[in-house]
């Protein structure tokens, strides 16, 4: 068999943002953890500070170890000379031995930092001598060593520590609020919205793109608040030592040579935004693939199709692979790029000094804040290509957040605890917002308090509809839906849900035990009531027939249980739920005779005193209902009683025929 093609197909709410919106929109999931936030910004920019003491130690050192080399190179070539009485006299005038020439030079060259005499000074306190009297390095490289490089390694671990674990705990805390708000967001939009989307990838969306919130809280932020301000200090310690040292001409160099460094940057970086996109919306697919086989395993089964998902499933595997690999290389292409610029900026930089005849030692305290610049630059090159990631990412998240089809409640809604006199439809009609035409057209029927209406009708005819809005979970285009001469849109949401309970043809069961199944819905109903609304569902026995009872698991979406079985346990969740209006979809049209029999008989005892709307595929079971309504293309047709119509001789007659229920 041919390899399946397999296409990423868009949702109809994908839209592109641009990088002010999405980063802006960031900082509302960040502002409420601002002030661990700040400490971890905080923290970022003083490593940065670290840097100063380490750039100050390097001239000296090197002016000490030169004028060291220097004056023993003399001490072995000058000729010796008798000693002057008098010169030594002239020397020590005063009690006080005057400077040579030679010492005088190691003052000038050395250029010590501030804070370097008083270090000496307390070293001499202790007995330690720092710098000898010919200006070798003596104590001092000593202190470098084991001193002042510790101590700066120490803090930088401390603030780096500091820096790393507030803008993590920030980064964590944001992503699990934005997947908090993506569950509550996709979990009230109405049931159009799931009718029209990949639930698969949705899910992928929901799941795994928010991770990328915490990169860019807790690994970019960390970043931005740590390589500019290094390289910040990198760059005022070069300024400010080639002014004082009168190196305007290096400088200059240096600052035109430096943006080149960004030149792999951009070159890449909208290639890698492509790519990581691309691969985000392939790992939708994914996920996406995993999830249909998995709920249609039992069809995957029953046709032996299991080769057949396996080659779909490794096509759209190997699809995301290319994805991921393409952007890989050529993000990995970066940081390389960054290495080779950078290295053909410092060998030309040092073959000018050549030129120039400037020294090592003058050119090496330019030279060390360029290469501690280097990784800061190549995180800044990183930076880049994680802000492109994130920028598919954010794309995908926002998109998915701004789509608004959930019903709306108004503000002054009114609350309505109770059903008194009738449930009424008033010119109702309802299209689907990709028909051509209404599913419902014109519909006006009334439903009086203890009363069972049932519709019937073919596949298509618009019966499902008519109950989808009887419960609210769709508005009518025209016309409306009244409860006690209420507008459905005019009542709260939750009082109407309290008020409508359904039983569906499809017996929805979540993976947990029976007793919770049961009880879902009404969470704080007692064990004794969800026994008692099992046996009127017809459920307690063969509930008890199993060694855990009530603590059964039933599996996901209740596969390890019979359609019967499901049905019943979904029926004692309607009657302990106690809703005065119920909505019937089909609930027995899938079950064979003995089990229909059994569930109707359950059905017959959770209809009792209530309000009934009634969707029949079997029309045995809605012979005895108050009202029938006969559906066709979206219109009632007909309406009466099982009699009036039957005799009537018209559609609800040959439906009857058919089923050979007369």
């Amino acid at each position: 068999m041919a390899a399946t093609k397999v296409e990423y197909k868009k949702e109809f709410f994908d839209r592109d943002y641009t990088l002010k919106e999405a980063y802006g929109r960031v900082w509302k999931y960040a502002r409420k953890y601002r002030l661990r936030l700040a400490v971890g910004v905080i923290c970022g920019m003083a490593t940065a500070s670290t840097l100063v003491p380490l750039f100050q130690v390097v001239q000296p050192a090197l002016h000490h170890v030169e004028s060291h080399d220097a004056g023993a190179v003399r001490e072995e070539t000058a000729p010796v000379a008798a000693p002057r009485p008098e010169a030594d006299a002239a020397a020590t005038h005063g009690g006080r031995h005057r400077k040579s020439a030679f010492e005088k030079q190691i003052e000038k060259n050395s250029k010590l930092p501030s804070w370097y005499p008083k270090v000496e000074k307390y070293a001499a306190k202790c007995g330690i001598t720092i710098q000898t009297e010919t200006g070798g390095m003596a104590g001092a490289l000593l202190l470098i060593v084991l001193v002042v490089i510790p101590t700066v390694a120490l803090v930088r671990l401390v603030l780096t520590y500091l820096n790393h674990y507030c803008l993590s705990w920030s980064g964590a805390h944001a992503v699990a609020d934005i997947r908090q708000e993506l569950f509550d967001h996709v979990e009230r939009q109405r049931l159009e919205f799931f009718g029209r989307v990949d639930v698969g990838q949705v899910m992928t969306r929901m799941a795994s793109d928010p991770h990328q919130i915490q990169t860019i809280l807790s690994v970019m932020l960390s970043e931005v608040a740590m390589a500019p301000f290094e390289i910040l200090v990198a760059i005022g310690f070069i300024v400010w030592f080639a002014v004082t040292n009168h190196m305007l001409p290096t400088l200059c160099l240096i600052f035109i040579g430096f943006p080149l460094f960004v030149i792999p940057v951009q070159a890449l970086g909208k290639r890698v935004k492509k790519w990581a996109r691309r691969s985000m919306e392939r790992s939708s697919m994914v996920g996406s693939k995993i999830i249909e086989v998995m709920t249609c395993i039992k069809i995957v089964k029953s046709y032996n199709t299991e080769d057949l998902e396996t080659r779909r499933y490794a096509s759209t595997n190997n699809y995301f692979l290319k994805s991921t690999m393409r952007g890989l290389r050529i993000s990995l292409m970066v940081g390389p790029a960054v290495e080779t610029v950078g290295t053909l900026l410092i060998c030309g930089f040092l073959v000018w000094c050549f030129a120039v005849d400037i020294k090592i030692s003058d050119v090496v305290p330019m030279l060390a804040p360029l290469l501690v610049i280097y990784k800061p630059v190549k995180q800044i090159s990183k930076l880049q290509m994680q802000i492109e990631t994130s920028m598919a990412a954010l794309n995908r998240i926002y998109s998915l957040l701004d789509v608004h089809l959930e019903l709306p409640e108004k503000p002054d809604a009114v609350s309505k605890k109770t059903f008194d006199g009738k449930m009424a439809f008033e010119d109702v009609s309802f299209r689907y917002g990709t028909a051509e035409s209404d599913a419902v057209s014109h519909a006006s029927f009334e439903i009086p308090r203890g009363k069972v209406v049932a519709v019937v009708g073919g596949t298509g005819s618009g019966k499902s509809t008519l109950s989808n809005l009887l419960a609210r979970f769709f508005d009518p285009t025209e016309g409306r839906v009244t409860m006690d001469g209420v507008d459905l849109r005019d009542i709260k949401i939750s009082d109407l849900r309290r008020l409508v309970g359904a039983v569906a043809q499809e017996s929805i069961l979540f993976n947990d035990t029976i007793e919770e199944n049961i009880r879902y819905g009404t969470p704080n109903a007692t064990y004794d009531e969800v026994v008692a609304a099992a046996k009127l569902a017809n459920a307690h026995e063969f509930i008890m027939a199993q060694p855990e009872g009530y603590k059964r698991v039933v599996g996901e979406k209740g596969f390890a249980l019979s359609g019967g079985e499901r049905q019943r346990i979904c029926i004692a969740r309607a009657i302990l739920r106690n809703p005065p209006i119920l909505v019937l979809d089909e609930a027995t049209s899938a079950l064979d005779t003995v089990t229909e029999r059994i569930v109707q008989d359950a059905l017959t005892k959770l209809m009792e005193s209530r309000t009934t709307f009634a969707i029949a595929h079997r029309l045995s079971t809605i012979r005895n209902a108050d009202l029938i309504l006969v559906m066709d293309h979206g219109e009632i047709v007909e309406r009466g009683t099982h009699d009036e119509l039957y005799a009537k001789g018209g559609v609800y007659r040959r439906l009857c025929d058919m089923q050979k229920t007369t």
